[in-house]
């Protein structure tokens, strides 16, 4: 019998780890059998570290909300066999305590972001080099038993796919699509439309049409396959948070095909990782982020969208004042004139790659 390819789970955690527990209960539970997970965090200040180590060891009593209709129930069997690593043990690849454990968590040591959070687990897997593909998934979410078997199948099936994404769905509406495989993204005026969204899970789609409209796959769940990754290179960790999966999909320049694979089913409690606002804070991440990063990327690679992108900027910024949030319209517009915006690190350009060490 030939052995199923090895996958490497990934999760990234910033003070999250009741949802991260819960994502993990539901990932175990995979009848997909050859993967290893690996959960960095990011410096969290909620005790989610800590937290993290006693539900693996089996110290922490913990509750599911069963929320969705994922089989989280009953409780995994614990201890789970797992080791524990800083940032520079984890990039060099772990030790050969890594060889058994099903679990490996990583103590990042600062906020790296998205981005640079993934690229810490991706260096791991690229170190040891046992890997066939790596599934990219948010912490906030819920896995079907056969969601990793999914994507995996599809990917077998086109070998000039590089990533793939799943059928999203509501957490709290788990009969509505938030997302089907990705998004389609309009370069003139950065707009962003989830495939399916706001559907009904039971509602008819075409599966080789939403493969040809998708500009990138959903990170929320998102399968990676190692030649994407040694070709591509690491996530770009000049955004720091959204846009990471467009940048990707751009710098393969048309080397590899997205697929969609509707029968990985996923539940989405989306945007908990991050939360939003409806204060006048000064700086919200959301916003910065989602602004400074859509004008970032459009700079970059694709300038003569610019200008279209700048006037829908100004407009978020004036949705802000006539919400009555003037720290946020500032800020959004102090974006639009910061050289800082249009600038990425100097190993992380338009033309390039990021290192792989």
């Amino acid at each position: 019998m030939v052995e199923s390819p090895q996958v490497c789970v990934l999760l990234l955690n910033w003070r999250g780890w009741q949802d991260t527990i819960e994502c993990l209960e539901s990932v175990f539970r995979s009848s997909y059998r050859n993967y290893q997970v690996i959960v960095c965090d990011n410096h969290s200040s909620d005790g989610s570290w800590e937290q993290l180590q006693a539900w693996a060891s089996g110290r922490l009593a913990f509750a599911m909300a069963g929320d969705s209709d994922s089989d989280t129930a009953p409780l995994l069997p614990k201890p789970v066999p797992h080791v524990t690593y800083d940032r520079q043990t984890a990039e060099a690849g772990g030790d050969q305590e890594a060889d058994a454990a099903r679990l490996i968590l990583v103590q990042t040591g600062s906020n790296l972001g998205f981005s640079g959070g993934n690229n810490v687990a991706l260096r791991y897997a690229l170190a040891r080099n046992d890997f066939s593909y790596v599934w990219l998934l948010n912490n906030d979410t819920l896995v079907t038993g056969a969601a990793l078997a999914a994507l995996v199948t599809r990917l077998e099936e086109q070998p000039d796919t590089g990533l793939c994404g799943s059928t999203l769905l509501y957490y709290h509406a788990p009969e509505t699509v938030q997302v089907r495989g990705g998004v389609a993204y309009n370069r003139w005026f950065a707009t962003m439309k989830p495939l399916g969204e706001g559907e009904s899970i039971d509602l008819p789609f075409d599966r080789n049409r939403i493969e040809r409209v998708m500009s990138y796959p959903s990170g929320a769940s998102m399968l990676v396959t190692r030649d994407f990754l040694r070709s591509v290179g690491l996530l770009n960790e000049g955004y720091f948070l959204y846009y990471e999966e467009l940048d990707w999909v751009t710098r393969a320049k048309g080397r590899f095909r997205l697929a969609y694979s509707p029968d990985s089913i996923i539940y989405h409690k989306h945007g908990r990782s991050i939360g939003t606002s409806s204060t006048d804070r000064p700086f919200d991440p959301a916003d910065f982020y989602i602004h400074r990063n859509r004008l970032r990327y459009t700079y970059h690679f694709f300038p003569a969208g610019l200008p279209t992108t700048i006037l829908r900027t100004l407009v978020a910024a004036l949705a802000r004042l006539w919400r009555r949030q003037p720290h946020r319209a500032w800020a959004i517009i102090q974006l639009i004139f910061s050289a800082e915006t249009y600038a990425f690190p100097e190993l992380i350009t338009h033309g390039g790659k990021p290192p792989l060490n």
